[in-house]
């Protein structure tokens, strides 16, 4: 049904300032860098820690026919997020309908619609005994609700099944669909996440298929219609030819639109294939980046070569609820 237009008109909108793509030049993709063509630089390099909770969560995930991001994205952080039991399920299927050149996950015509699914995530975490379980999604276009209704529901069955454990949801766009964002919010994820990723300039080569201005307005909606103890969070890659006075742009317009929550991170060029690498950025220009985002008013920055957005999720939510309320969130006071 089509929304009251009281309801249209209370919506924030972007901020005064940001630009939208219809003023920014195309960007060419830039060619490979020498510095990138060697070997990674031992900050990015990680030891396997194959830990008991590692080891055991590896083997329920083979057994529940699911897909997690920890693995289908190569994340760096696995060893040590499957340790402390917190994972990222991706649901909607293996096939993006989006070509974002960096990222790794398949894009593609998606196979069938798989209203299983949530069930089976919440049974997961369940049995895996998850403190904190992030939900991402690949992007389902071909969908009336680009999939919101599989966030929602997923979100819902871990209440149901597991009320100790926090839950936060990683949304595409919904192409701009103030109903599907709101079936996701009204269930109630403890973080409502969207990643921003990169600046203007070079976003209708990065993220083609989204806009700035609409992901802004996403998290301002998102904020406006969450309750406290809710965050709301996003992420910036670096490494893909942004300049840094565009970062703190970025940043700024992050935190105009009320954003809590910010992961800062590495690209990493999954393949030949895959957008070329322009830079590895140092661990000391990380430090400066978190500094500038708290500066800005950021409640939790995690900003690192290594980082990743699920990383650290449940501290971050942790440190959000504290800020706004004063207290634990209630999945943590449960946790002792």
């Amino acid at each position: 049904m089509p929304e009251p237009a009281r309801s249209r008109a209370a919506e924030p909108v972007v901020p005064p300032g940001a630009r939208t793509l219809s003023v920014l030049p195309r960007t060419p993709a830039p060619p490979p860098t020498e510095a990138t063509l060697g070997r990674k630089p031992p900050w990015l390099k990680v030891r396997a820690s194959l830990g008991p909770n590692y080891r055991e969560l590896k083997g329920l995930m083979r057994g529940a026919e699911l897909h997690t991001v920890c693995e289908e994205a190569g994340c760096p952080n696995i060893y040590e997020c499957w340790e402390a039991r917190e994972a990222t399920f991706l649901i909607g299927g293996e096939r993006c309908t989006r070509a974002c050149p960096f990222c790794q996950i398949h894009t593609g015509k998606p196979q069938g619609y798989d209203s299983d699914e949530p069930r089976r995530v919440a049974h997961a975490v369940a049995r895996m005994g998850l403190r904190f379980a992030v939900i991402t999604g690949v992007a389902r276009d071909d969908l009336a609700d680009g999939g919101a209704w599989l966030f929602a529901e997923s979100v819902r069955q871990v209440r149901e099944l597991l009320p100790t454990c926090g839950v936060e949801v990683l949304i595409p766009d919904f192409r701009g669909s103030a109903e599907a964002l709101h079936a996701v919010v009204d269930a109630r994820p403890d973080v409502l996440g969207h990643n921003l990723e990169t600046v203007p300039r070079l976003y209708k080569r990065i993220r083609p298929g989204f806009t700035y201005a609409g992901s802004l307005e996403l998290l301002a909606r998102a904020r406006a219609r969450l309750p406290e103890g809710c965050a709301t969070k996003s992420n910036l890659i670096m490494g893909m030819g942004e300049e840094p006075d565009e970062v703190l742009a970025a940043m700024g317009d992050l935190r105009a639109v009320g954003v809590e929550l910010l992961t800062i991170t590495q690209y990493l060029q999954p393949s030949r294939e895959h957008l070329n690498l322009q830079r590895f950025v140092p661990p000391e220009e990380f430090a400066e980046l978190k500094q500038a985002a708290e500066a800005l008013g950021f409640v939790h920055v995690e900003s690192g070569p290594l980082v990743r957005s699920s990383y650290h999720a449940g501290e971050m939510h942790k440190a959000a609820v504290q800020r706004q309320a004063g207290r634990l969130p209630a999945w943590a006071a449960a946790e002792g």
